[in-house]
Formats: C-alpha cells, structure tokens, sequence
C-alpha cells in the first residue's frame, strides 16, 4: 500500500517551500556609481565625494596657495593627506574618504600629492630591489623624492537625534591644512551635512 503523510505533514512542507523561495527571491540590479542613494541615512560614498571635493575647493582658494607660489616663482606645492580620524559612533570607512580628497586635490592641477607613507614604504623597496637588478639606464634614482610642504588632517563627528519614527543625523567633518616646516595652520576649512531620516510606513497619519 502507498504510504501517506497526515495533513499537518504536508501543510509544513508547503510552508517551509514557500518560504525558501522567499528567501531566494533576491534581485540585484546595477546602478550609476554616481547617483545619489540614501538607504539608512548613514554617511555614504555620496557624502564621501562631496565633502572630499568641498573641502579641496575651499582649501584651494586660501591664501596659503597664492602665498607659496608668490614666493617660489609660481611653483605648485607638494601637499600630502595624512590621517583623518572618525570621532562618529558609526563606521565611516576613512580610507575611501582620503583618496577622494587625493583624487579632488589632483584633479585640481594646482597642487602636487605625494603618496602616503604606507604607499611610500612599498615603493622605496621597488626602487632598491631595481638598483640591484634592473639596467642601469632605467634604474628609479634615489634621493629623488618630492618632499610635502603641507599635511591635510581632520576629523569626522556626527551628533544624532531622534524622536518616535524621525531621527536627524548631523555631520561635521573639519579639515586643517599645516606647513611641516613650521608647524603653523595656514588653512582651517569645515563642511557640514544634516540628514532628516523618516521611518513612518506608507499612509502613516
């Protein structure tokens, strides 16, 4: 005889079917790298981009610029981006924020960025691993580096306030710019965001 199942057997596995097709009904579509996309209201690549370039143009239109060329036949200055600290209770990846004020100070033409000391370190060792193996006519020199005249530092702060289903997230990001000569601050520049984040449902009176 063909075995049977009871009901409730039956009932279960048509759940459990149901909901692994749930689970598997994921789609995932390819955007614009450039649109503006606010998921959680939480600092993005968005505001990664416009802060870095705000912050370049702001910095660019010291007087620190005119100044250093003024006094060096209009030569451009060597800046390098140092360490950005986030003071937010969030994850604000920092690393992707410096290379977009690296990527605005370059694209600027007005100043040289000379690379990190991380990146600095990996190169040093390509250029001696070549003056003992590589010919001698295409051999990087040493003692050839651009030293920075200036550091770009800062940090990112937020202040978050919430009430019921609203919450408004405040972002202060502030960026100083200092001569490695003197230690002297020639530059202070601060770009803020403020973000309204509304979780009431569709039709929510």
């Amino acid at each position: 005889m063909p075995r049977t199942f009871p009901l409730r057997h039956l009932a279960t596995l048509g759940l459990a079917a149901l909901a692994l097709g749930a689970c598997n009904n994921k789609r995932v579509s390819r955007i614009d790298p450039s649109s503006v996309t606010d998921l959680s209201g939480r600092w993005n690549d968005v505001d990664s981009r416009l802060v870095a370039n705000d912050l370049i143009e702001q910095s660019l239109t010291g007087g620190w610029l005119s100044r250093y060329g003024a006094a060096r036949g209009g030569q451009s200055p060597a800046v390098i981006v140092g360490s950005f600290r986030n003071r937010t209770l969030e994850h604000v990846p920092i690393g992707t924020f410096v290379k977009d004020l690296e990527r605005a100070y370059v694209n600027s033409g007005r100043v040289r960025v000379v690379a990190s000391r991380d990146e600095r370190s990996e190169v040093r060792d390509e250029r001696q691993d070549q003056q003992e193996n590589a010919v001698a006519d295409s051999r990087a020199k040493l003692g050839r580096e651009l030293g920075a005249a200036y550091m770009l530092q800062g940090d990112v702060q937020a202040i978050e306030d919430q009430e019921g289903r609203e919450k408004v997230v405040f972002y202060q990001v502030d960026a100083f710019l200092v001569d490695l000569e003197s230690n002297q601050k020639v530059w202070i520049g601060q770009k803020k965001i403020k973000k309204l984040i509304d979780r009431r449902r569709v039709g929510w009176d």
